[in-house]
């Protein structure tokens, strides 16, 4: 499964990530679920579970999806089994919150309680409120290797550069804080487009698809490093 899983990401282009994310059906609406069958979020597009975000792999968080809401959970979150109408009332595999909607019961475990990081906020509720969201690659420190990841600058938090591992994630896996950094471009390298951040010692070094895409992230980083959270400031700063 792991090794399917890598290939899948592998052969899954940029461009068919954008579509999936852009195309995808609004969830159903809280009076829907159990009435109509949900369109399932795509195996490919979430590296974690959508519930209680654990990350996914091969031997323990084995993924499955939600027969009520459509989300990709692991066993532990989806080990609960509701009447479904738009199946004929019967017993389907659900999500925690799915079961306590539909059966109005109670589980022991109470995850409602705990607090939400700053890292925990969902990539594809997040990029519908972005500065600036897209794929890129954030290259090792050796320049040797790199990472594809979901990058994305919220309108809410416009100061911070939140890296997803997947456009559907429910969890960033780290953040940068962008305030203060300087904004470096860098020649072509191998039809790559290379742009940098850099503060003291600290550098990340970018790669983006195309030359439109790097001069777009170049403009929106330096903005936010200068400190600037809305257009209108830096409009405002030209006319000075």
């Amino acid at each position: 499964q792991d090794a399917i899983d890598r290939k899948e990401k592998r052969s899954e282009t940029f461009k068919t990530a954008v579509h999936g994310l852009e195309t995808d059906t609004p969830a159903l609406k809280t009076e829907e679920l159990g009435r109509r069958a949900p369109q399932w979020v795509r195996d490919n597009l979430v590296t974690m579970c959508m519930r209680c975000k654990e990350p996914f792999n091969a031997i323990t968080r084995r993924r499955h999806h939600c027969r009520a809401c459509g989300y990709v959970v692991c066993a532990r979150c989806s080990d609960y089994k509701a009447e479904l109408q738009y199946d004929g009332n019967r017993p389907n595999r659900v999500c925690q919150e799915c079961f306590i909607f539909l059966t109005g019961h109670t589980v022991l475990e109470d995850r409602e309680g705990k607090h939400k990081g700053i890292l925990e906020k969902g990539a594809a509720e997040v990029s519908s409120r972005s500065l600036l969201c897209s794929s890129l690659q954030l290259l090792d420190k050796n320049g040797k290797g790199s990472t594809r990841g979901w990058f994305v600058i919220p309108q809410d938090d416009p100061l911070v550069l939140y890296i997803y591992a997947a456009p559907q994630d429910v969890r960033a896996h780290t953040s940068i804080p962008l305030l203060g950094y300087q904004v470096r471009d860098m020649p072509q390298s191998e039809s790559r487009h290379l742009f940098q951040l850099a503060q003291s010692r600290q550098v990340f070094t970018f790669v983006a698809d195309t030359e439109e895409l790097k001069q777009r992230w170049m403009k929106a980083m330096a903005r936010s490093a200068a400190g600037i959270t809305h257009p209108e400031e830096e409009e405002e700063g030209a006319d000075e």
